[in-house]
């Protein structure tokens, strides 16, 4: 059977699983379905739910944040609104030099729509964006 026939979640690198946890659920406001051990640390690991099914798996492992792509882009209706509940609740968006940024923070994306970027505490890159 092809990959193509099965689901794909991202995985992200953090240096503190406490850490991330804090921003994870607390920031973002991502539900855990279920946590476990990351190599050898016990609970070191876990994994959320998005758009109705498991979708990033979050682990503790020493290469956090050494990757400079965007590693995972959640797709919404309502950019704004969602960007200012993250603006909220503390999360503060990335702006890169070579894009013209709105007051929000937020850009057109290449081929039409709009998009924001933010990273965790390990500096790990995420993306929201919408095709309005």
């Amino acid at each position: 059977m092809p990959l193509s026939a099965h689901h794909l979640r991202a995985s992200v690198a953090v240096s503190d699983i406490g850490e991330a946890v804090a921003f994870y659920e607390g920031k973002l406001g991502l539900q855990p379905l279920w946590s476990g051990p990351s190599a050898r640390i016990t609970d070191g690991g876990r994994v959320y739910g998005a758009g109705g099914g498991p979708a990033l798996n979050v682990y503790q492992s020493a290469t956090a944040g050494q990757s400079a792509a965007t590693l995972a882009t959640w797709y919404v209706d309502d950019l704004d609104q969602i960007v200012d509940e993250l603006v909220s609740a503390g999360v503060e968006l990335t702006r890169y030099e070579q894009f013209d940024h709105d007051a929000k923070g937020i850009t057109a994306r290449a081929g039409g729509g709009r998009i924001a970027w933010f990273q965790d505490p390990d500096g790990n890159t995420f993306a929201v964006e919408a095709d309005l």
